[in-house]
């Protein structure tokens, strides 16, 4: 019997209402990357959110990948990485640092939304950073923020290179590994090869990601 022709051909299944919206670890990273290059490019996807959309939205969320990131005007990850609403699920805190509300947000992702994707993202010229190379001593909770920072400053200042870029990428790496240290859960979702988690740095001035930490 011939081949049915194209037209016969079933649809592609839609899963964006699957958990993790059906994606592997590989295949979000592979979506994230592609809307990078969309964006770098200036050809983002036109989107507009229709009655049925926030309908739809109101029923639940499938995001595909997490993120945690730095609460910077300047960076935003849906504008970065060319996504909708109800794709990404983001938590920004000043510094990209992880604290127990941003650890726990990010547990609700994995286990309970089916992400198996989280990008930890730091960027260019971050403000808190800066402050933590500055300042040694604040109060409140501005200092508890530039403690957390402060290893990441530490390593920085024993490696070559211009020290803000370096700090910034080491308080990356150092996000996450305290995610990995602090949350049993997300460790063994790694570990039992299930959970991806990166770290990158943006580049203000160019658009360029950069990465350096890989876990999964």
């Amino acid at each position: 019997m011939p081949d049915a022709p194209d037209s016969a051909q079933p649809d592609p299944i839609d899963r964006s209402r699957e958990p993790g919206q059906g994606l592997t670890k590989e295949e979000a990273l592979h979506r994230l990357l592609e809307g990078h290059w969309r964006y770098l490019e200036n050809s983002r996807v036109q989107r507009s959110v229709t009655a049925t959309d926030r309908g739809l939205h109101a029923q639940g969320q499938y995001p595909f990948a997490a993120l945690l990131g730095c609460a910077d005007s300047r960076v935003s990850p849906e504008l970065i990485f060319d996504q909708g609403q109800g794709d990404m699920f983001v938590v920004r805190v000043a510094g990209n640092i992880i604290g127990l509300s941003g650890l726990a947000s990010l547990e609700y992702a994995v286990q309970h939304l089916g992400v198996k994707l989280i990008v930890v993202m730091g960027h260019e010229n971050c403000g808190a950073v800066k402050a933590a190379l500055d300042v040694h001593d604040a109060p409140g909770p501005i200092g508890y923020l530039l403690r957390q920072i402060a290893p990441a400053v530490e390593e920085a200042r024993a490696a070559e290179g211009p020290l803000l870029d370096r700090a910034v990428e080491c308080n990356v790496k150092h996000t996450v590994n305290n995610i990995l240290e602090r949350s049993e859960t997300l460790k063994k979702c790694v570990d039992d090869g299930l959970l991806r988690i990166v770290g990158i740095v943006y580049r203000l001035s160019s658009g360029d990601i950069e990465f350096h930490a890989t876990a999964g």
